[in-house]
């Protein structure tokens, strides 16, 4: 049976943690598929076609079978049963989030007992990167540098050009 495992997100924007568990779910599974939640209620920073588009090209060349997909309704778990997955991948940085992903994977595991969810701590320079506090730095003088050091460079760059058109 494949290992199939699902890491969704809004990355919105996608960064550098974001890649960091992305690299190690290509790992982990036979296939990953990256899912990009997109919930029509709320303003995103940047639109679902970028995302989309960056996370397409920040899985180019990686090791195993790496796919991007969009949901933008129903649970994740109906999306993850509908793809044959037998595995959640989700981000630890502290202790908030384990809270919070504790209750989001006991709630999976009764919905769907035959999915499994998988939980990661990135390494210690990437724990404190979080895409509120990328989109809280944007604007402010001097972003710039602190932006670069928290996303990749595409997305750096769209962040860059969406600035621009403001």
């Amino acid at each position: 049976m494949s290992r199939i495992g699902i890491y969704a997100g809004s990355f919105d924007p996608p960064t550098l943690g974001h890649m960091w568990l992305i690299r190690q779910g290509a790992e982990l599974f036979d296939e990953l598929v990256v899912v990009l939640a997109v919930n029509p209620e709320k303003t995103p920073f940047l639109e679902a076609e970028e995302r989309e588009d960056l996370l397409r090209g920040m899985v180019q060349g990686l090791p195993g079978k790496v796919r991007v997909a969009v949901v933008n309704h129903g649970f994740l778990v109906d999306f993850a049963c509908e793809a044959r997955a037998t595995h959640l991948l989700r981000g630890l940085r502290n202790t908030s989030d384990f809270e919070y992903e504790k209750v989001l994977a006991r709630m999976n595991h009764r919905m769907e007992p035959g999915i499994q969810t998988v939980l990661m701590v990135p390494p210690s320079e990437l724990e404190e990167i979080s895409s509120t506090l990328v989109r809280g730095f944007v604007g402010t003088p001097g972003w710039e540098r602190w932006v670069a050091a928290c996303v990749p460079q595409s997305v750096f760059e769209c962040i860059a050009r969406a600035q621009e058109r403001k």
